[in-house]
Parts: C-alpha cells; structure tokens; sequence
C-alpha cells in the first residue's frame, strides 16, 4: 500500500513586519492599536512590496521546503498552489512557479482556489494523486499577496490580512502520513466573503475589494472547524487526546480559541501564528506549520490537525502523522 508523509516544509514573510501602529499611520485609518489586537489578536503583518507577487514568494518558500526535504526541483513531479491573488488570470501561478524553480521534467502544475481552505484542497488533492501510483514527490504551496484586494479605507478588512507564502513537499512512503483528510463547500453562504468583482472588456466591473460579514464568518467558521475536525478523527479511528497539534487557518485568534474549546483541545496544542502574520489566507496553515517545525515544537512522529475555512464557503481538515 501507498502511504503519503511530508518531508519538508519552508515558507517565505515579505519585508519587515508591519505594526498595527505603522498601518494606521500609512492608510490614515480611524482605529488603534489596541482595538484591532483585542478583537482579532493580531499585532503585525507583513506587506509585498510593489511588483512582488504570488510566484515570488512560492519560489522562495519551495527553495527551503525542498532543501529540508534534501530534494531538488527536477525531483518534483506535481505542483499545486492555493492562492486566490494569482499573478495573471492564466497561466497559474503554479506555472510561473515551475518556470522560476527550473523545473523542467514536464510535471503537472495548476492552481487551487478555496480561499483560505486553498492549502488544506491542495494537500488534499495531491495525497489523492500519489497514494493513486501515478505520483511520487509533489510540491503544495499556499501563497497570497491580499494587500492587493484590501479596501484601506475599511478598518474592520484591511487590519486583518497579510502577505506571505508556505510550502511543503509530500512524498510517497511506506509508512502512514496523512491519515485522513475532509473537504466540503456551501456555495448558498457565497456572500459572507467575497470579492465581487470581474474584468470585462479590459474594464474592472463590480467591486474588486474583499467584503465580509465578519460576525457571519465567525459563527459559521467555529461551527464547521469543529464538526470537520471530528470528522477526520473519526475518520483515522483517532481521539482529540491523541492530537499533539491544532494547526488551523490563522483567521483570527477568537476563532482559533473557540474551536479548541469545542474540540475540547488545550489552548497550548494550539498553534498560534496570526498576530504577527496576520490573516494570509491560504498560505496561513503551512506558514504556521513550518514555523513550528523550525521552533521545534512540531516533532516527527506527532499527530497534526490541519483545517481551514474560507470564502465560497469551503472548509476542510487533513490529519497527518508529521
């Protein structure tokens, strides 16, 4: 039987952080420090600078995912980014990707958009894709560049988002790794977060800002990272006491403790990244993952739960031997 096991994890922050306090002052808006912090937890994100994209970033976050995983580029025979701030409208980003790392072996590559739940689809898809035979080393990437969607005259939006990009590389293995995964979407909730606007005929139509209800969100997010997490543990035969970590999508740190509360979770196996990454969508999960990897928290033998949820609504959770 084919197993699949992650191997390597990198990711990439662009420039120095940028303080709630640095924000405000930028963007002129009608907040503070303190307010945005005790609402959402978060203190700081980081910011690409003009020109730098979504390729951008990936590219730097697979160099150190691929160096942990002692592979080289040509080793990859399957590339998938999550991201919903792609370069170009075609190709994918997942095509510039593979140009920049010189990956020149022919392999797939395509993107994923699930928003924030974009790592968790894309993990997803690929385990599918190796434990089938046809695949061994696959590349998954989350990255976004969200300042460029953020409304700066909407205090209770752009505080929230950041930038930045997380990688990993799963491989085929003869032992058990991802041990179940779960993915779902309610496209009737659409209108709670979105971006709704298009191109047409070489003309913005709509708005091309990001909205959300945010009190929407919140109650719908607890709700379902709660029963997807109980799925995938079902699912493995597993118990919440034998999870070591909780790596959910860094939305908001009332988020984050509320479904661990719910799990029934310690607070302290709970992997906290948003304050000061910000909300970087689906780059969030595997940005917190490596950070913990290299912090040396996350250690190999441990049981990690990894879920997201995002506009569309789509939500999902991968539960994984590390």
């Amino acid at each position: 039987m084919i197993f699949t096991r992650i191997t390597g994890t990198g990711s990439y922050l662009p420039g120095q952080p940028v303080s709630n306090q640095a924000l405000i002052a930028l963007h002129a808006l009608d907040s503070s420090d303190d307010w945005i912090s005790e609402r959402t937890g978060i203190r700081a994100r980081h910011i690409a600078a003009v020109g730098e994209t979504s390729s951008d970033l990936a590219f730097h976050a697979c160099q150190r995912a691929l160096a942990a995983a002692g592979r080289s580029a040509n080793d990859v025979d399957l590339i998938i980014v999550a991201t919903s701030t792609p370069d170009y409208i075609f190709p994918s980003t997942a095509a510039l990707l593979q140009k920049k790392l010189g990956i020149t072996n022919g392999a797939p590559a395509f993107d994923v958009q699930a928003v924030c739940s974009g790592f968790v689809y894309a993990l997803s898809v690929a385990e599918k894709f190796i434990r089938s035979g046809s695949h061994q080393c696959a590349l998954i990437v989350g990255s976004e560049v969200f300042s460029r969607i953020m409304d700066w005259s909407d205090r209770g939006t752009c505080v929230l988002f950041g930038d930045g990009a997380g990688a990993v590389v799963l491989e085929a293995s003869n032992s058990p790794g991802v041990l179940a995964t779960a993915l779902h979407a309610d496209g009737s909730h659409a209108d709670m977060l979105s971006v709704p606007g298009q191109i047409r005929g070489g003309q913005v139509t709509g708005d091309p800002f990001l909205r959300m209800d945010g009190q929407a969100v919140f109650k719908f997010a607890v709700k379902v990272l709660t029963e997807v997490a109980n799925e995938v543990l079902h699912t493995a035969g597993l118990t919440v006491d034998q999870l070591d970590w909780l790596i959910p999508h860094q939305a908001n740190v009332r988020i984050l403790q509320s479904t661990a509360k719910k799990l029934g979770l310690p607070s302290e196996k709970c992997i906290v990244t948003v304050d000061h990454h910000g909300n970087t969508s689906a780059a969030s999960i595997p940005l917190a993952l490596d950070e913990a990897v290299c912090q040396g928290r996350v250690q190999p033998g441990q049981n990690l739960l990894l879920e997201g949820v995002g506009g569309g609504f789509t939500w999902g959770a991968v539960l994984l031997t590390f």
